[in-house]
């Protein structure tokens, strides 16, 4: 099994910046996308931020600019630096990760625990 452990998010005002972490650990053989996405009350879980294998990523149109996705493949982590956060950024943020654990299987998606980020005066 994989085990996803996030960590970095707080309370932040707006204009300011956090850093959140996902590292990955378990049975893995190779990882394949990783990526987050939040879910803010009575809302859907929507995808903010994906980086590929090769280091290839996308970011939802609303944090472009102001968020960053990055990995390290040797740790095993992904990365979101938040910059000039909004109030309505404010949401629970989950990493996601396609692992598998040996070349035979097929990837499967993995997901964090979440971690709250509340951006409010």
């Amino acid at each position: 099994q994989v085990q996803l452990v996030e960590s970095g998010g707080g309370l932040v005002q707006p204009g300011g910046s956090l850093r959140l972490s996902c590292a990955a650990s378990g049975r893995i053989f190779e990882i394949n996308a990783m990526a987050w996405y939040r879910q803010a009350p009575g809302k859907q879980r929507e995808l903010v931020a994906r980086i590929s294998s090769g280091g290839s990523t996308n970011t939802t149109d609303s944090v472009k600019g102001r968020f960053t996705i990055s990995r390290d493949n040797a740790k095993k982590t992904v990365y979101l630096q938040m910059n000039g956060l909004k109030p309505e950024d404010t949401a629970v943020y989950y990493c996601n990760v396609e692992a598998r654990p040996a070349w035979y299987y097929s990837f499967n998606g993995y997901w964090g625990q979440g971690t709250q980020v509340t951006v409010s005066s």
